[in-house]
């Protein structure tokens, strides 16, 4: 399926297409979407218990190493999975030291008890918990942690809120329309609950407010980079971001966004 074509109607194939879009953009994907903060880092430290230093983690669905590469800078020995093609060939262009396999949550090509950590960013809700979680909990070490975090919309600054309104307006109902839902939702606790719908895991969760400052052309590439854009015909893709820069130029004349985020982060041990 390429980006011009219509989404198929089947909320399974959809979820599939979307989750297979980021491979025709892992360039785009690796040049505009946010980092994480340094007090994420931290905070997954704190409640895991341990350092990154030295840590021997597991990041999966590692995409173009956005989170791999925080967490080798850190001092962790981390093996990267990652699902597609695209996007993993993306990540060895840039990060060829690290080791990379090809692999899905769902069924890790990780031994049992491996890890000290098994990191998900902005990737845990492509998987199927019902069968993410147990290989979880297989490749960590006792006492080893689950840490997941998303990059969440402030939508308590007003821009942001106007913005996330527009977004929601022209994806639609149903799973495209998820820049508010999926804020709204991680903010009220339910994260928690659609992380593992079982209940086996005990999350702590912690949210990390930040922001980055970047030109206009890099937010529009940053929110096109989403799975429910990259699945939407280009023409109307490319006349809703045109008509987003008209509606940013009005509050950021210096062609200067001011992206805020809170990071919503989740951690649970392995008994």
């Amino acid at each position: 399926m390429t980006a011009t074509q219509p989404p198929p109607a089947d909320p399974h194939a959809l979820h599939a297409a979307r989750a297979e879009s980021f491979n025709s953009a892992a360039a785009q994907y690796a040049a505009n979407r946010p980092s994480y903060p340094p007090a994420l880092l931290d905070a997954v430290e704190e409640l895991a218990g341990r350092t990154l230093s030295g840590a021997r983690a597991v990041d999966v669905g590692a995409g173009t190493g956005i989170a791999t590469a925080l967490l080798h800078a850190r001092g962790a020995d981390v093996l990267a999975v990652e699902p597609g093609a695209g996007m993993a060939a993306e990540f060895r262009r840039t990060l060829p030291h690290i080791p990379l396999v090809r692999g899905s949550g769902n069924a890790l090509p990780v031994t049992d008890a491996h890890a000290d950590l098994v990191t998900y960013a902005q990737a845990w809700h492509w998987t199927d918990p019902d069968r993410s979680v147990p290989e979880a909990l297989r490749v960590l070490r006792p006492g080893g942690a689950l840490a997941l975090w998303w990059n969440t919309e402030a939508l308590d600054v007003e821009w942001i809120a106007e913005a996330a309104d527009r977004t929601g307006r022209f994806l639609g109902p149903g799973p495209a329309a998820e820049v508010r839902e999926g804020a709204e939702r991680s903010k009220a606790g339910g994260l928690v609950d659609r992380a593992d719908p079982s209940g086996r895991l005990d999350f702590t969760r912690r949210t990390v407010r930040w922001s980055r400052r970047v030109p206009i052309d890099t937010h529009l590439a940053n929110i096109g980079s989403h799975s429910a854009f990259l699945v939407t015909p280009a023409e109307r893709r490319t006349a809703f971001l045109e008509e987003e820069r008209g509606h940013l130029l009005q509050i950021f004349p210096d062609a200067v966004v001011e992206e805020t985020y809170d990071v919503v982060l989740l951690v649970a041990h392995r008994p």
